[in-house]
């Protein structure tokens, strides 16, 4: 494996965690400021990942396709994320709350664009046997593109404008770009594919019929504990600020302990999983994320265990749950692309974003009804339900048919 070259095309990763650690973060406190119901706010939170999953998988088959001198993948960036990055940095100056939908409207349009092509690098680079070690990288990049965000991004959210993290962001984006541009060059496939424009719906339904459940389970897991994820992330800042009653900069840097945490572990879990296998480490992340966002269900502010105050014992468990998310993030997209042919890797990986972005689309509506209907206590106990949902997915996976590892490892 070329570690240098995975590397640098972790930056196409970091351009793409930047912004969703911030839009996660402050737009449900944007919207906070016209719309009461979480119901609501998270159904409005939901119309990127509405766009996206009709966007990202049609762009992911179209990068199969593209024949052009940039690559296949790469004239998707140099589209996308300048525009994506223009966008984020006026965000903040909506005037009100159709101004706010449009530029969260146009902002997921952009991204849309590049999210797909760019993960798909990542296999048409990185040979079989060691995707899992440089989709530990790459998400590593992704990690520490969220813990700068998050940590960073509220203090100077609250020190100095609300503009600066969101320009600051845009910065680095373009930076990204530029860095993936001059350095990775895309391996020449030849002619376009013959692959149909109907080809996301006959694999789909090819993986549905197919007697080997590999596949659909694992697309049907990583349905379920995105919905566990992106109900939390979607929750939360109002959750921190609105049930706990702390600031946002607060609220931002427990949350940076997730991803820091993630950030630390994302290329161990690679290195567990060519040892142990795949599905054994996803089920070890699993049961982790259960008992640790089990036990966030319980903490309020006059929580204390020996006198460490609550923020440090929420830090310390969403920490927790990062080292676990590491274990089944890193591994699950492996596991769907190395089920597919060379010319099918870009509709496989909208297969897993399909499936990723229907649970952001539902996930959020359901932490949101059950905020409006028990209260903001619920949202971590519904997350364990779904991770255990997910935990009987890979659970019905057969032994025999996981996708193992080569020696070469």
């Amino acid at each position: 494996m070329d570690y240098k070259k995975t590397f640098i095309l972790g930056f196409g990763f970091f351009a793409i965690s930047l912004v969703w650690p911030l839009y996660n973060f402050f737009i449900p406190l944007f919207l906070k400021e016209y719309i009461d119901s979480q119901f609501l706010i998270n159904a409005i939170m939901t119309l990127d990942n509405i766009l996206a999953i009709f966007m990202i998988p049609y762009f992911a088959s179209r990068s199969d396709r593209t024949n052009t001198r940039f690559g296949r993948r790469m004239p998707y960036l140099l589209i996308g994320i300048p525009i994506s990055a223009i966008i984020f940095a006026i965000l903040p100056a909506y005037t009100s709350l159709l101004s706010l939908l449009i530029i969260i409207f146009l902002l997921n349009v952009s991204m849309a664009v590049y999210r797909a092509p760019t993960v798909a690098l990542m296999p048409d680079i990185t040979p079989v046997a060691y995707r899992s070690k440089a989709n530990g990288i790459i998400n590593f990049m992704g990690g520490l593109a969220a813990v700068l965000v998050l940590a960073l991004g509220g203090i100077m959210y609250e020190k100095i404008n609300r503009f600066a993290p969101f320009v600051a962001t845009a910065v680095l984006m373009i930076l990204a770009l530029v860095i993936l541009y001059k350095y990775i060059k895309e391996p020449k496939k030849g002619v376009e594919s013959a692959e149909e424009k109907i080809s996301m719906v006959k694999s789909m339904k090819e993986i549905i019929e197919n007697e080997d459940k590999t596949t659909f389970y694992i697309l049907m897991a990583v349905f379920f504990w995105f919905v566990g994820y992106q109900g939390v992330e979607a929750t939360f800042s109002n959750y921190s600020v609105y049930f706990l009653g702390i600031k946002e900069s607060m609220g931002a840097l427990i949350l940076s302990s997730f991803a820091g945490m993630f950030l630390v572990f994302a290329i161990p879990s690679g290195y567990i999983a060519a040892k142990v296998g795949k599905k054994k480490t996803i089920q070890i992340g699993i049961i982790g994320l259960m008992v640790t966002f089990g036990l966030l269900g319980f903490v309020r502010t006059s929580t204390t265990i020996f006198s460490i105050p609550f923020n440090v014992i929420m830090m310390t468990l969403l920490g927790a749950g990062g080292f676990f998310w590491a274990f089944i993030n890193i591994n699950s997209y492996p596991m769907v692309v190395e089920a597919a042919t060379e010319e099918k890797i870009g509709t496989y990986t909208g297969l897993y974003y399909f499936s990723s972005s229907l649970a952001a689309i539902l996930g959020p509506l359901v932490f949101g009804f059950f905020v409006d209907l028990i209260g903001y206590e619920s949202m971590f106990f519904t997350s364990t339900v779904s991770f255990l949902i997910a935990f009987v997915c890979v659970w019905k996976i057969k032994t025999e048919t996981e996708i193992k590892v080569t020696d070469s490892n």
